[in-house]
């Protein structure tokens, strides 16, 4: 089975329609993996774009912005490396006012056990 890699740029294309001709591909390449034809794959560093980019150019609210990478992270088909952290990171991101760069670091001292960061 092919396996693909996702970058930034596929998931902004879905996630705001701002292209409809190529949100609509992505959503039948979403489909194609949903129904085991494809194998997706994307990084912990796609999602901090995703949200960098949805925070800083489109203005979405950081609840919206967590619901929409839950969902992604919930993508049957598709792997998310890290997708672990990430999940963890969006909480301390919306519980803790924190960018989500610095709740990711957080979430991967937490799971290594480091209790103390130089900063």
């Amino acid at each position: 089975m092919k396996t693909y890699f996702l970058d930034t740029n596929i998931f902004l294309r879905y996630l705001t329609n701002d292209d409809p001709i190529k949100a609509d591909r992505v959503e039948q390449l979403l489909r194609r993996a949903a129904s085991g034809k494809v194998l997706l794959t994307t990084t912990e560093l796609v999602m901090a774009e995703i949200i960098w980019v949805l925070e800083s150019y489109y203005e979405v609210s950081r609840e919206q912005i967590a619901e929409q990478v839950r969902a992604i992270l919930a993508t049957e088909g598709l792997e998310t490396v890290n997708g672990d952290l990430v999940g963890q990171a969006l909480e301390y991101y919306l519980a803790d006012n924190v960018d989500f760069v610095d709740g990711y670091i957080a979430a991967l001292m937490k799971k290594k056990g480091i209790a103390e960061v130089f900063s």
